[in-house]
């Protein structure tokens, strides 16, 4: 009986001012508590198939939180301070949509309708910003979240500019061009004034600063890149053959073509360390794990039947692979070599951490 008139209050004073200001109080306690309680790293995954990204405990492997974000969801990068989250809408380069995810809160801010650049796809906070492919405008911009603003842009001119690498002061960009088969090497360098044909040289002409492009020819169909820990090399996989092109990033020339077999290939990471190169294959679900010194395969083993996104731990122990077709992200002891866990991620793809600071 007593239960009973608990609940005929509850509802007698559902609308009462009093009631609805406590009930918000604690709902946003409550919210806060909540938002205190998530670890201070995490992982970021994104769904193709539900539109959302999944804030996940990397230890338990539990789902802490989701937040909806666009139709076509393709690459996901953090702020430095792992408050923010920027994740691309694709659409195969018809879409024109960069999304803000306030991580602390656990909500969206607001959609960033990229237009002019369309198709944004690959993806890194650098410098402050985020940089971003428009692979149907074949550029690079990046936005800066301190204004809210687009403040930079360069041209390709290649066919499917899809993934992008900044250095950390921002003075490099790098990026493959999957249908064209190219690698940009974008570089702001100091630029000496010269006359024009005729000798004459244009008056307070001074030496600044000015993007280059040097263009290197890599493998067919070579998507996922990354840039080795020292800066040195940077390594791409060819999904139509299977064929690892090496860059020398200081002398810009391809190095080496290794014949991996790596068909499909979609992604490609360095460990921390440097020592091994991780290569998915969205074909066949394979990971292929390099030894970057000897250019020797130290271990293929099957994650499912498509595998793509690669995150690796900061220390270097765990692979985590967005499984999409599979619709999980496999975690991979790279001591072992061996699978030890999954988390369910409708259509995992891109992936990241995000380090609260």
């Amino acid at each position: 009986m007593r239960f009973k008139n608990i609940i005929r209050s509850l509802i007698q004073n559902a609308f009462q001012p009093s009631f609805i200001l406590i009930s918000l109080i604690l709902i946003g306690s409550a919210l806060k508590s909540f938002a205190q309680s998530i670890p201070s790293k995490t992982l970021l995954a994104l769904s193709k198939n539900d539109h959302t990204l999944s804030i996940i405990d990397p230890t338990s492997f539990k789902v802490l939180a989701t937040v909806p974000v666009g139709s076509d969801p393709h690459e996901v990068s953090s702020s430095s301070d792992g408050k923010l989250a920027f994740v691309t809408i694709y659409g195969g380069g018809s879409l024109h949509e960069l999304d803000i995810i306030d991580l602390v809160g656990l909500k969206s801010l607001n959609a960033l309708d990229t237009k002019p650049f369309m198709g944004p796809h690959g993806l890194t906070f650098a410098d402050g910003k985020a940089w971003f492919t428009a692979e149907g405008s074949k550029s690079i911009a990046s936005y800066d979240p301190s204004t809210g603003k687009i403040d930079f842009t360069m041209g390709t001119g290649q066919d499917r500019t899809h993934m992008i690498y900044v250095s950390s002061d921002g003075k490099k960009v790098y990026t493959t061009n999957v249908s064209s088969a190219t690698v940009s090497l974008l570089t702001d360098s100091l630029f000496q004034p010269r006359p024009f044909p005729n000798g004459f040289m244009p008056p307070n002409a001074k030496p600044h600063y000015e993007w280059v492009q040097n263009l290197v020819s890599v493998a067919k169909g070579s998507e996922g890149f990354d840039v080795s820990p020292d800066g040195k090399e940077l390594w791409t996989a060819g999904g139509e053959d299977g064929i690892i092109s090496i860059i020398n990033t200081q002398t810009q020339k391809l190095t080496l073509s290794l014949d991996a077999k790596a068909v499909g290939a979609n992604r490609l990471k360095f460990t921390p360390d440097g020592k091994m190169v991780l290569v998915t294959s969205l074909r066949n679900g394979d990971l292929f794990i390099y030894d970057a010194k000897s250019h020797k395969e130290i271990k293929r083993l099957s994650t499912g039947h498509g595998a793509a996104g690669i995150l690796i731990d900061t220390d270097g122990s765990r692979a985590f692979i967005g499984c999409t077709a599979d619709n999980y992200v496999a975690v991979v002891n790279l001591k072992t070599f061996e699978i030890i866990g999954h988390i369910q991620i409708a259509g995992a793809d891109g992936l990241d951490w995000a380090i609260r600071k």
